[in-house]
């Protein structure tokens, strides 16, 4: 009976011992997440305001660099994206993928771009990793040589900027704009960089882009907000949205000095900035069909945005792009830019509680509605542009009937630009999207009516 109380006794002190063990392991495997929470990274190397390199900032954040190589990823949605196409590279295009023509896929593009470089050529956008090489090698460069400012966009500016200006961001910028393209790529090395958006001792976001920072204190102007500064003034939340938009805009260059600048001053609508082009005269070509005076909207993913119920409810362009990510005990934005569409679990399922299927059926639903009303607006211009053809070619045409036409036409083809060229294919604002549709299909029937 000793001896089997003394059995008990030990495997007692043994259960004790492992319980004691186990509860010892947990709490320092909490101690070390918490640790590891606490310090989000190892400081391997020290960034400064000029490392422009992103490897050297991924020795330091490893995780958002895997990421942000991931953006060489070729995918395609079912009204976006890019799948790899293979051409055989030339002296003025060496490489040997590219993405999809949208000319192709659009013919009615080439008619309403007429006499200007993009019926060259104009593709779907591929990852930020190909941003830098695919403005150096597009037709574009062939077909109308294009200036310095193209750069503010396509690649990391902030330290050549710098450079150039002695220290002064927006010196440099001046300085670089109207330098012809192939004189100015010398002064850059990169794409997009972590130093674009993150300042390196703290990693706070931050705007860097000299023509974002001007035309979004001309956009809170117009609101009523005056000496907006973004790098003071806007929250974390705003700024996951703004270092974005420092590039997805609409733009233009400006004078001789081809000074990049946002036309925000009336607000950012479509109807606001049409109405800005149309206060300064500005047209960036005149169509090769009609003479008409015209406009080519660029990437307006802001514009629209702003206009959208994601972006009324407090959502930023990162929430859904660079969705949070658990990595053990840290929670990081996954820098492997891409379409929600995607990864609907990790990129919609988090505010919406239905399923990645009904939810990416819901997406795609719009975007269809939104194709298709494109293509009649589209459908709707080229009619007009024909119609205007052939006024043109009888005898006593009325002038002021023409100018009236060319000048709906115009604006019809910058509405549907305008929605086109932003790459959602509707979904950012689709309520904004139709409506812009719409009036661009009243336009072309208008310029049909002042012909008549």
């Amino acid at each position: 009976m000793a001896e089997l109380g003394k059995g008990k006794l030990l495997g007692l002190v043994a259960g004790v011992a492992i319980l004691v063990f186990a509860v010892t392991m947990l709490l320092v495997d909490v101690f070390e997440k918490k640790q590891e929470s606490r310090n989000p990274f190892f400081r391997v190397v020290e960034l400064t305001d000029e490392t422009e390199d992103p490897a050297e900032w991924g020795k330091n954040f490893p995780l958002q660099y895997d990421g942000y190589l991931r953006t060489v990823d070729m995918e395609r949605t079912r009204f976006g994206g890019s799948e790899a196409v293979l051409q055989d590279p030339t002296a003025d295009d060496p490489r040997e993928v590219v993405s999809q023509s949208k000319l192709d896929h659009l013919p009615a593009l080439r008619r309403m771009w007429a006499g200007y470089a993009f019926a060259k050529d104009f593709r779907e956008e591929r990852g930020h990793a190909y941003m830098l090489e695919d403005q150096i090698f597009t037709g574009r460069q062939q077909a109308a040589p294009q200036p310095g400012t193209c750069l503010h966009c396509h690649a990391s500016v902030y330290v050549p900027y710098k450079k150039a200006g002695g220290g002064d961001l927006i010196a440099g910028f001046e300085k670089l704009n109207p330098l012809p393209y192939a004189e100015a790529r010398e002064h850059v090395t990169h794409p997009i960089t972590c130093i674009d958006c993150h300042e390196p001792t703290s990693m706070q976001l931050r705007v860097t882009r000299p023509g974002f920072i001007e035309g979004i204190a001309q956009a809170k102007a117009a609101g009523g907000e005056l000496a907006y500064d973004v790098n003071r003034d806007a929250s974390h939340q705003e700024m996951r949205t703004f270092v974005c938009a420092q590039c997805h805009v609409e733009y233009y260059f400006k004078g001789t000095e081809k000074r990049l600048t946002y036309p925000w001053s009336k607000g950012l609508s479509v109807d606001s900035i049409l109405a800005y082009y149309d206060e300064v005269g500005f047209a960036d070509w005149t169509h090769a069909e009609t003479g008409a005076p015209m406009l080519k909207a660029q990437h307006p993913e802001f514009e629209m945005w702003s206009r959208g119920t994601h972006a009324k409810a407090g959502v930023s362009c990162a929430d859904c792009h660079m969705p949070y990510r658990r990595a053990g005990a840290l929670k990081i934005s996954d820098h492997h830019v891409r379409s929600p569409l995607l990864d609907v679990s990790q990129s919609c399922q988090t505010c919406h509680r239905a399923s990645a299927a009904d939810l990416l059926e819901r997406a795609e639903g719009i975007q269809e509605r939104h194709a298709r009303l494109r293509d009649i607006a589209l459908d709707a211009l080229t009619d007009l542009i024909d119609d205007i053809n052939a006024v043109q070619e009888a005898r006593g045409a009325d002038e002021t009937g023409l100018a009236k036409a060319r000048d709906y036409q115009r604006k019809a083809s910058f509405y549907v630009d305008f929605v086109e060229a932003e790459n959602s294919t509707g979904f950012h604002a689709d309520q904004e999207g139709a409506r812009i549709l719409g009036e661009a299909i009243n336009f072309a029937r208008l310029g049909q009516a002042a012909l008549r």
